[in-house]
């Protein structure tokens, strides 16, 4: 049986009363969500908050939608990556230097719709956004 590394990542999503903006990090010309390796012991979720806070200095986020996920297929060199959904309701978004690097993991940061972040987002990502937008408009569209 293959083992794969495994990360783990928020969609990270704000004003999901309007129309909800979607944080996506740029490093070189890809596009994704905060997302990081969960190291040895470390239990999925917790190490998805961890990466959103080591790669964008948000500290708090609310799983309004529950603690589900949803994985990519394997890629690269035996990777699969878990996204969990949650609101950011405030903070700033910093792209902090990682100490290993000696600079920021990431290019850009930004806050985009559902329609930018599928003209960005590559097509390993692109239905783990569908996932996220279908969570958090259905509460919209049900009442």
């Amino acid at each position: 049986m293959k083992t794969y590394i495994l990360s783990a990542g928020v969609v990270v999503v704000r004003d999901c009363s309007a129309e909800p903006r979607y944080l996506l990090l740029r490093a070189f010309q890809y596009w994704d969500f905060p997302k990081g390796v969960v190291e040895e012991g470390e239990d999925p979720l917790a190490a998805a908050q961890r990466e959103v806070f080591e790669e964008t200095a948000l500290t708090e986020l609310n799983f309004r939608w529950g603690k589900g996920y949803q994985e990519t297929p394997p890629y690269g060199v035996g990777k699969i990556a878990r996204y969990y959904v949650a609101e950011s309701p405030g903070g700033e978004v910093h792209l902090p230097i990682n100490p290993l690097l000696g600079r920021p993991e990431h290019d850009e940061f930004r806050w985009v719709t559902f329609e930018e972040a599928d003209r960005l987002l590559g097509p390993r990502l692109r239905p783990i956004l569908n996932w996220a937008d279908w969570l958090v408009t259905r509460e919209r569209h049900d009442s």
